[in-house]
């Protein structure tokens, strides 16, 4: 049976923050009343969201949440880009990246610009010949497997191994608000026609036995980037089946999206469209709660 979300609800949540009471409360008061906790979650983030810009324009906000583009309902931090001086470009320090669109729920952002195309190509040629049949993580244990769901050719960079890599993730750090240290090395994935990446979350399942063993090297996934490097000829979109989204992917252009919790509810079930004709490069950056040693 659907739940609605109603005028009265979305009041009741404001009257809550209002009073001082933490996101993840009144969250658990909610689900405790009757409401499925992914209806709940979303409620509650756009609500507050919804809240804070109709303050911002003359009242302090900081005792609803603070920051908004920093925090979700869930009381969590994760990265996202600040669009609070300007919704159509960010200053990256060495570029200014372009807002093509966003999204609340799930949170997700096409950017543009964030590579330029010498970087791209230098990107490609320095992890072709260190190309190997991609694998997943092996989640009973920890480790990494083939997967039948994901038919690209990868590797991954060492964090910080040359002046390139060094600079695109000084760029993605204050893109994102986000530590260099806490992120993954950069993985660069080849696809050619017929290859793809089923739909798939990328945060670590805490119900999976092996996951205690990953989370040691840094947390859990808190978000995810994912970088054009090409444009196949047709094809190769980053799908996001909950949202009813599809990326196309543009060389230099990126898709975001961060998820504060390991939920279907955070809807940021996503995966790799089919390469229909030419190939696809992508380089995607995960991004932890903490330190990725």
């Amino acid at each position: 049976m659907s739940q609605s979300v109603t005028p009265e609800l979305r009041q009741w949540i404001v009257e809550q923050a209002l009073a001082g009471h933490q996101p993840e409360a009144v969250l658990d008061a909610m689900v405790k009343a009757g409401w499925t906790e992914d209806v709940a979650a979303i409620a509650l983030e756009e609500t507050l969201r919804d809240h804070l810009r109709q303050r911002a324009a003359g009242k302090p906000v900081a005792q609803v949440v603070a920051p908004a583009q920093a925090t979700t309902a869930q009381g969590v931090r994760v990265p996202d880009v600040d669009l609070s001086v300007s919704s159509g470009e960010v200053d990256v320090g060495d570029r200014r990246v372009q807002v093509v669109a966003s999204l609340q729920s799930p949170r997700v952002l096409v950017l543009g610009g964030l590579l330029s195309g010498e970087e791209c190509d230098a990107l490609i040629a320095a992890a072709r010949p260190r190309l190997a049949r991609s694998l997943t993580v092996q989640t009973k244990t920890g480790g990494e497997e083939l997967n039948p769901d994901r038919t690209s050719n990868g590797m991954f960079f060492n964090r910080g191994e040359s002046e390139l890599l060094r600079n695109i993730e000084r760029r993605i750090a204050r893109l994102l608000n986000w530590p260099v240290e806490n992120g993954e090395g950069l993985q660069v994935l080849h696809y050619r026609p017929g290859a793809e990446y089923k739909p798939h979350y990328d945060y670590f399942d805490p119900a999976e036995p092996g996951t205690p063993t990953i989370l040691k090297r840094g947390g859990q996934r808190v978000a995810t980037l994912v970088m054009y490097l090409n444009q196949p000829e047709q094809g190769g979109g980053t799908t996001f089946p909950d949202a009813g989204l599809e990326v196309a992917p543009q060389r230099g252009n990126a898709v975001f999206f961060s998820y504060d919790r390991p939920s279907p509810a955070t809807r940021t079930l996503h995966g790799g469209a089919p390469v229909i004709a030419g190939e696809k490069w992508v380089a995607t950056k995960w991004l932890r709660e903490g330190e990725f040693t």
